[in-house]
């Protein structure tokens, strides 16, 4: 259950549909050459009107995590792992998601992780796993 998908629009619809691609889509600056998120139509950095999404590799490692074990929906599995993620890209770029298909006490911190995607009606939610080596 994915509960409320984000509505679309022209800045955040790469992000919330890459995954049909199978690409985390980040958006970018061309001037100063860092990666932003929530993305927007001026770059968070420098100001600038130049950027445009960018795929990453979508691997990236824990920076923090939470356990949940609220249900907050009532077909929502619990426990479940809510983690702030750091992009290898650029590791000051944070992205608050999901891990799954581990344990939540086999989560730690700067555990390798990769994003994969999950797919509710339009919408391709990127998720993370723990990486492969």
């Amino acid at each position: 259950m994915a509960g409320k998908l984000p509505l679309l629009n022209p800045e955040n619809t790469h992000f919330w549909t890459g995954g049909r691609d199978g690409k985390l889509m980040i958006h970018h600056c061309d001037d100063c050459q860092r990666y932003f998120h929530p993305p927007g139509p001026i770059c968070a950095h420098c100001g600038s009107l130049t950027v445009a999404p960018a795929a990453v590799s979508g691997r990236g490692r824990i920076i923090s995590y939470t356990v949940n074990h609220q249900r907050w929906v009532p077909d929502l599995p619990v426990p479940y792992v809510v983690a702030i993620i750091g992009l290898v890209e650029d590791p000051t770029l944070r992205l608050v998601s999901n891990v799954r298909g581990c344990a939540p006490e086999a989560v730690h911190i700067d555990m390798s992780v990769q994003v994969e995607f999950e797919k509710h009606e339009d919408i391709w939610l990127p998720l993370f796993r723990k990486a492969d080596s």
